[in-house]
């Protein structure tokens, strides 16, 4: 079986990755720096962190994300209202940086993770592996919901002087989706995916 290959991070040495045991890592030959470690159950383990990514994005997105009461009046609003009345005041480039990185971005991220490691679940084929990575690799630079979520703090504190600032049930689930996106990424092992279609190979 031919192995998966990957390339030195430190010095481009093109490595092939052996079967290894959980929790191995493999060690360049050329710098000896760390160029690949197993992660255990990894088409699980990134299912699982994937379909409540998308449970927590629709929450997100579906219930109100900040409220602010200003003389005894409060005004609730969802994140893609937020950019409606970005787009309406005629900050449109905020309101497409907000859409994409907040919304557009980790969603495709996520329907991405999810459409490979679904088939392999299941121990079907996914559907053109090689696009879907490399539209990944594409996707996650746009993904930057830590940034947004630092913006929102940022604003919360300069409003909070102002009116009574009421987070809504979308903003702690915006935060946990922020911490479940990382964790799907980090546990996303493409080399074990190729391994997995290498093996259905006849």
């Amino acid at each position: 079986m031919p192995f998966a290959q990957v390339a030195c991070h430190e010095c481009d040495l093109l490595e092939s990755v052996p079967p290894l045991d959980q929790h191995a890592t493999l060690k360049c030959r050329r710098c000896g720096a760390v160029i690949y470690r197993r992660r255990p159950d990894s088409i699980q383990r990134t299912l699982a962190l994937t379909i409540a990514g998308l449970v927590l994005f629709v929450v997100t997105n579906v219930y109100p994300f900040l409220g602010f009461e200003i003389q005894g009046t409060a005004i609730h609003t969802t994140l893609l209202e937020g950019v409606r009345i970005l787009y309406v005041a005629g900050d449109w480039p905020v309101a497409a940086v907000v859409l994409v990185t907040a919304v557009l971005a980790p969603l495709f991220q996520l329907l991405a993770m999810m459409s490979v490691v679904l088939p392999l679940y299941f121990d079907r084929r996914p559907w053109d592996v090689g696009g879907v990575f490399r539209a990944i690799q594409h996707l996650r630079p746009w993904s930057m919901l830590e940034v947004f979520m630092l913006g929102i703090l940022v604003t919360v504190v300069k409003l909070s002087k102002m009116a009574t600032i009421i987070p809504g049930p979308a903003l702690w689930s915006f935060a946990v989706l922020i911490v479940v996106v990382t964790a799907a990424s980090s546990t996303f092992d493409p080399v074990e995916v190729w391994r997995r279609l290498e093996d259905e190979r006849p």
